[in-house]
């Protein structure tokens, strides 16, 4: 039996092409997921279906950080809002506790679709966190 321990969830870093690393309080790496195709052969007598692979599909990734005078992000989902189409591959590492890298989700082609500005609170004292979501074509598991 192996005594391989699980790694912690808050040891990571985001690189974006273009874009200087940036620190996120969190991400959700995307979901990839394959489409179930169903359909049953005409010269079949019972009414069972067969299932066959369908489209590939990619959720978005959702990063968040502190609210910082980098406008770096923004300045990109304000490009692509006016018709720059910029992708770009973004990276996200899991580190061990060394810091060393150990698993690695390359996010292929990927823009903003949305950014969201901090909630704002005046008897409030946590960090200001603003989030943006990044479509991408495909992601790419490397361990």
């Amino acid at each position: 039996m192996s005594d391989v321990q699980p790694y912690r969830n808050f040891n990571f870093r985001v690189e974006i092409d273009g874009i200087a690393e940036a620190q996120f309080a969190e991400v959700v790496v995307p979901t990839a997921s394959i489409a179930v195709v169903e359909y049953r052969e005409g010269a079949d007598k019972t009414s069972r279906t067969r299932k066959l692979p369908g489209r590939t599909s990619v959720s978005n990734a959702v990063l968040k950080r502190g609210v910082t005078t980098d406008l770096a992000l923004y300045q990109w989902f304000r490009a692509v809002s006016q018709g720059e189409f910029q992708p770009r591959n973004a990276l996200i590492v899991l580190l061990d506790a060394s810091r060393q890298d150990v698993r690695r989700w390359l996010l292929r082609d990927a823009w903003p679709v949305k950014y969201e500005g901090p909630t704002l609170q005046a008897q409030g004292n946590e960090v200001t966190i603003e989030s943006i979501e990044l479509a991408c074509e495909d992601v790419e598991l490397e361990g």
